[in-house]
């Protein structure tokens, strides 16, 4: 820090020497108000930085590096809005701008416009595609809009990514999930196998239960159980509880364990009433649905109370 201040003043000395000097017969030049707002960035002072950076991009309009630092500096300002506008200019005059491409993603992302995201990814890819964080993160985008499928193709490009880097491997179990293919429960099994996660543990215990492979399911959930943390949410423990419930109910139903999950789940909390009520249209014995009528019942009565 101490070698950062002693640069910067070096810099505001010189450029002061040629601003006050009455004898100087020209301004200073882009490149000297570049430089006088990159020490100041380096030093976090991202008005200060903003400024120069500002005066370099009037004095000379190719100077496309002012453009991308300003991007940076309203990024880390979080002003992602003004970040992505930046970087975009940048692409008007170079398409090809890895780095201007990859910032102008994580900016249109940050403002929730996650289809023009997509499109910087894909062109990123297209210029990169040996970058698996790249792929990764473009993967991600297509899975917020819900194009699991082209997602799960992307990722499948990176097949040591898939052995080795926890991210990916989870993003392709979800996108298995997602396209409800039987091939998700390997990769959960293959994630699980070397990370430790109560909501993933959850998701493929819910794949298991879809695959009507209930032993495995119901273990499954009773492992998320004791992973979860009592502070956690999407799932929280009662969640978790309830989809043990339900297996158990449908898996044997003569086992009064499911019923007992149940009215725990919703004595602790659960009050997901249309959750509850789907269980009724699954193939359960008349006994339990006369029981899980009694407890929505109940569930209605103390939602009308509060």
């Amino acid at each position: 820090m101490i070698k950062k201040n002693i640069c910067l003043l070096f810099l505001i000395l010189s450029f002061l020497s040629v601003e006050l000097n009455s004898c100087a017969t020209k301004a200073a030049s882009a490149q000297e108000y570049y430089a006088l707002g990159m020490a100041y960035y380096d030093l976090g002072k991202f008005e200060e930085a903003e400024k120069w950076l500002n005066r370099a991009r009037q004095t000379d309009r190719t100077m496309t590096a002012s453009t991308y630092n300003l991007g940076r500096i309203a990024y880390e300002t979080q002003r992602y809005e003004d970040a992505a506008k930046y970087f975009e200019a940048v692409l008007k005059k170079d398409k090809d701008n890895v780095l201007a491409l990859k910032a102008a993603a994580y900016s249109r992302i940050k403002t929730g416009d996650i289809e023009t995201a997509e499109k910087h990814y894909e062109r990123l890819l297209s210029l990169v595609p040996e970058s698996a964080d790249d792929g990764y993160n473009h993967s991600l985008v297509l899975f917020a809009l819900e194009r699991y499928g082209k997602a799960e193709a992307i990722l499948e490009k990176y097949p040591i990514g898939l052995q080795e880097n926890k991210d990916i491997m989870l993003l392709y179990a979800r996108c298995q999930a997602k396209l409800k293919k039987v091939e998700a429960i390997d990769s959960f099994s293959a994630y699980l196998g070397v990370n430790s996660d109560a909501k993933a543990r959850y998701e493929y215990a819910q794949v298991l239960e879809d695959n009507i492979l209930y032993a495995r399911a119901i273990e499954e959930y009773r492992k998320a159980l004791t992973e979860i943390s009592a502070t956690a949410v999407n799932p929280n423990k009662n969640e978790i509880r309830f989809a043990l419930a339900r297996t158990l109910i449908v898996a044997d139903g003569d086992n009064a364990e499911g019923l007992t999950e149940l009215q725990t789940a919703v004595n602790d909390g659960f009050n997901n009433i249309p959750e509850v009520e789907k269980i009724l249209t699954l193939k359960i014995n008349a006994a339990n649905k006369t029981n899980i009528q009694n407890i929505i019942n109940n569930m209605k009565k103390s939602a009308a109370e509060q």
